[in-house]
């Protein structure tokens, strides 16, 4: 079944197949739709948020969508214990800016006590590994949150993040969330990650699906979108006609189909998408009655040729 996922490392070994996002979500919606948004998908079972502090690095937007979910969150009655919220962590100012300035930042705008996860985000240059994985592990101890993740991290970073862990007896990362779906696979199925998620040491959550809205039909976003690993997005907007002929093939929308090849891969806990209307909610649920009524094989098989970033670097290097 495709509701059998791997989960999020021990803390959290079962978590709903999809994951709501916060990045030009809840602050392009009514307040009201919002809240009837939250609700219904704590009715689906995919009471699961993904929500960030956009103020800092390429993201310092003065953002106010995670606040506007924290509020709405709230005004749909959904006790704290009956959601789960996944946080960032970003690198960008970092240590100038630590992580439990960020985290006290980050949950007094969303209005909880501490979260579940966290993702530490993407960076340039350098990072001090040896203060990052302390610095989790403090804030952690704080209850700020049980587990982290990676953010399309390079991959000997990772390692070395690893490694610090181990060593010191720190918690070390337990998922990465990166870029994955029809289009872009290098990174998650590489050699470089696939053997970390194939031996249960990584969890995958795929984030950017859609390619900013491109493989669901939206050619010319009119929103920032993720960026661009390898300058291959002309090429992924060429590829719509293929993706609609294979979903109408299969009698689903180019949606589920997205989602469902994302969950085909076992190593996929979640899915993280943006929506912003509840018809765009109940129809991405149902790509995991697609992948139980299709199967995995299949929607790979018809799938293969919309691999597009087969000479990106896998490893994580920009």
């Amino acid at each position: 079944m495709a509701t059998d996922r791997p989960g999020l490392g021990p803390a959290f070994p079962r978590v709903p197949a999809l994951s709501l996002g916060s990045w030009n979500t809840w602050d392009r919606m009514e307040f009201g739709d919002a809240v009837a948004l939250i609700a219904r998908a704590a009715e689906l079972g995919h009471a699961f948020f993904d929500v960030a502090h956009y103020d800092m690095g390429p993201h310092a937007e003065g953002s106010t969508t995670d606040q506007i979910f924290g509020r709405a969150v709230r005004e749909a009655g959904l006790a704290r214990e009956d959601w789960l919220y996944c946080g960032k962590l970003w690198l960008w100012d970092y240590p100038n800016v630590g992580f439990a300035q960020q985290m006290n930042t980050s949950l007094d705008r969303v209005g909880v006590e501490s979260a579940d996860l966290v993702v530490v985000g993407d960076y340039f240059g350098e990072v001090d590994l040896e203060r990052v994985v302390a610095d989790v592990a403090e804030q952690i101890d704080a209850g700020r949150f049980r587990a982290w993740g990676v953010n399309n991290w390079r991959i000997d970073d990772l390692r070395k993040a690893f490694d610090i862990a181990r060593k010191r007896g720190l918690a070390p990362p337990v998922f990465a969330q990166l870029k994955y779906g029809l289009a872009r696979r290098s990174m998650a199925e590489g050699e470089f990650y696939a053997p970390l998620f194939a031996s249960g040491q990584l969890a995958l959550q795929a984030s950017d699906i859609f390619e900013g809205g491109l493989l669901v039909g939206n050619l010319k976003p009119n929103r920032k979108i993720g960026a661009d690993v390898g300058g291959i997005r002309e090429k992924i907007a060429d590829a719509w006609p293929a993706v609609q002929k294979i979903a109408a093939e299969l009698d689903a929308s180019p949606a589920q189909l997205g989602i469902a090849f994302c969950l085909a891969n076992p190593a996929t806990a979640n899915v993280l998408v943006g929506v912003s209307r509840q018809a765009q909610l109940e129809d991405n649920a149902g790509a995991i009655a697609l992948l139980d009524r299709v199967g995995a094989d299949r929607i790979r098989e018809l799938a293969k040729e919309l691999w597009l970033d087969r000479e990106v670097a896998a490893d994580g290097t920009w």
